[in-house]
This record gives C-alpha cells, structure tokens and sequence, in this order.
C-alpha cells in the first residue's frame, strides 16, 4: 500500500511543490506548524531514517542540500530555520516514508515539543 507521500510523487493526489527533481520532491505542507513549513521527501521510499542504510547516504545527504536550498528560495537563509526528521511513534512519525520538515518564517522555540 503506497504512503500518502508516495501518491503525491506519483501525481494520485495533488500538492503545492516547492521543488522537484530527479530524487526528491518538496512541499508545502497542509498543516504548517510554522509561517514556512515544507517537508522534503525522497522519491525512493526509505521507511525512516532508523531503517536507512549506507545505500541511502547519498539519498540523505541529498535531502539536506535540497532543504538547505529550499531555504535559501523561500527567503529563510539569513533569518534561519530548523530541520526535523521524527522516526518512530515516540519520534513523532505519523507516514512511515522518510521526509525533512522545513520549518521557518519566525522565532522557535527550544526545546520543542
């Protein structure tokens, strides 16, 4: 059974894309926790960052550069933002496909959660 991140990469349900390319897509997310909140998401289904493996470095360190890109497009470079991955029920994870959260626009707050 496909994730929901999975249908929205292959077009069964319609996103607002941020940025697309050949490993991951990103989006804006339909519950933002913040002003900015994108989540970038491999095209390669990785259950969780727990079940990556040395075959998935090149997928992870590809996701970081494109948050880090995203960023920088939607205006976040200077005023900064935060990545977060949850892995696991205790972690936070609700789709069991790996996904970077984006989060920016304003002020947060340590520690979260």
């Amino acid at each position: 059974m496909k994730t929901i991140f999975q249908r929205i990469i292959d077009r069964e349900i319609p996103a607002k894309i941020a940025h697309e390319d050949e490993r991951c897509i990103a989006i804006h997310d339909v519950n933002p926790q913040a002003p900015v909140h994108v989540l970038v998401i491999p095209k390669s289904p990785i259950a969780r960052v727990g079940a990556a493996t040395a075959d998935d470095s090149s997928t992870l360190g590809h996701l970081l550069l494109t948050a880090a890109a995203v960023a920088k497009k939607l205006g976040l470079a200077e005023s900064g933002f935060r990545l977060v991955i949850n892995n696991g029920q205790d972690g936070g994870e609700t789709v069991p496909h790996l996904h970077v959260h984006l989060l920016g626009g304003r002020p947060l707050a340590w520690p979260p959660g």
